[in-house]
């Protein structure tokens, strides 16, 4: 299972930063080293381990524009067990800027290099747009984690999205690959949702995460108390989808370390 992961889908409210910060959050409670990257002018992830976005000395942007290290700009969540590459509206400066310098494609990538090591996994939280801070974490990514809605409009977005992949992957990044689909906002009575499900496993088969994350308000709610789900409320069906995503995750890392001795 690749190690820095990109969480991306260009249609917005599918559960990128949903997916990005409860997915953070539960490796760091099962003592794995995470790194979770603000790649969104909104700040949505830095406020959802609640970090105030507002208050920033230094933040991703500062990072992406070279004006600081990466290990500078982080902030460390004891709480969560992990540390967060924190994001405000900077990030659109740094949306110009990477456009304008040399190998902008290549900054996060060349940024994260330093500190890699350090940790077990690197979540990056993408803005809803194949933008060139998204095209950035495809460049440092080992492989693409990509939350949708079993829709239809969807399937239509996720064609795009695997075009963009591939494109990465024979101009800047031959390593990346699909770690996996994941289905969230699930209602299982909508005869759509299981279709579209069925359909997701028939053409991607072992890419589609076990894990489904079911629609549920504990989940909706935790953001706006700046916690992840499993802090806010552990025993919720929102919590406990993202723990097995973890151990999902886990599970297939270790198959993989086994596979190559």
């Amino acid at each position: 299972m690749p190690k820095v992961l990109a969480v991306v889908n260009q249609k917005g409210g599918v559960g990128k930063t949903t997916t990005s910060v409860n997915l953070a959050a539960s490796l760091g409670k099962a003592k794995r080293r995470v790194l979770l990257i603000d790649l969104d002018a909104q700040g949505n992830a830095t406020m959802g381990v609640g970090v105030d976005k507002s208050a920033l000395e230094l933040s991703g942007c500062d990072v992406l524009l070279g004006e600081c290290g990466l290990a500078e700009a982080l902030v460390c969540v004891d709480e969560h067990n992990l540390e967060l590459l924190p994001a405000n509206d900077d990030m659109t400066a740094a949306e110009v800027g990477l456009k304008e310098g040399q190998q902008g494609q290549l900054r996060l990538k060349q940024a994260l290099a330093p500190v890699l090591d350090d940790y077990d996994f690197v979540l990056i939280d993408c803005p809803p747009s194949l933008s060139m801070l998204t095209v950035n974490a495809l460049a440092a990514a080992d492989g693409v984690l990509i939350p949708m809605q079993c829709e239809y409009y969807a399937l239509e977005g996720l064609s795009a999205l695997m075009n963009t992949v591939k494109q990465i992957r024979q101009s800047i990044n031959p390593k990346l690959e699909i770690a996996g689909i994941l289905r969230t906002m699930h209602d299982p009575r909508n005869n759509l949702a299981r279709q579209v499900s069925d359909e997701l496993i028939a053409h991607f088969s072992d890419k589609v995460f076990r894990t489904i994350v079911p629609r549920n308000v504990r989940l909706a709610e935790a953001p706006s108390y700046g916690q992840p789900v499993i802090a806010y409320d552990a025993r919720s069906t929102g919590a406990m989808a993202y723990i097995a995503l973890a151990g999902e995750l886990l599970g297939k890392k270790v198959k993989q370390i086994n596979e190559t001795r």
